[in-house]
């Protein structure tokens, strides 16, 4: 697979990893919906590879590299840079959920330990 398919497979395990984190949480259903939103949006996912760049292994900066690299521009209000870091850190989490999945979880676990 290539970055831009592995970049939208991380962003539905992203996106579900969020869910399932809300899960634990009694709300109405729109609340949870409005608070994964705000979770998988390009400038939180940005937000949350800044936070795991520094464990993060040459083979998985390369994927980030990658991933960044092919983001292309985004969307029209937003920002290249921040799109296409999240666009990276898709691609990181699409290659480790198909590659490593304990590595994938040692992540995820950093970032809810690390959550702001």
């Amino acid at each position: 697979m290539g970055p831009l398919q592995l970049a939208w497979l991380g962003d539905a395990v992203w996106e579900l990893h969020q869910r399932l984190r809300r899960c634990r949480q009694p709300g109405r259903s729109a609340d949870l919906h409005r608070a994964v939103v705000a979770d998988v949006r390009a400038d939180a996912q940005a937000a949350a590879l800044e936070r795991l760049e520094p464990l993060l292994s040459a083979t998985e900066l390369e994927w980030v590299r990658r991933g960044r690299n092919r983001a292309g521009r985004g969307p029209r209000r937003g920002e290249a840079g921040v799109y296409g870091r999240a666009t990276g850190f898709e691609t990181m989490i699409g290659w480790l959920f198909l590659q490593d999945p304990n590595r994938l979880a040692q992540l995820l676990d950093q970032l809810e330990e690390t959550d702001p």
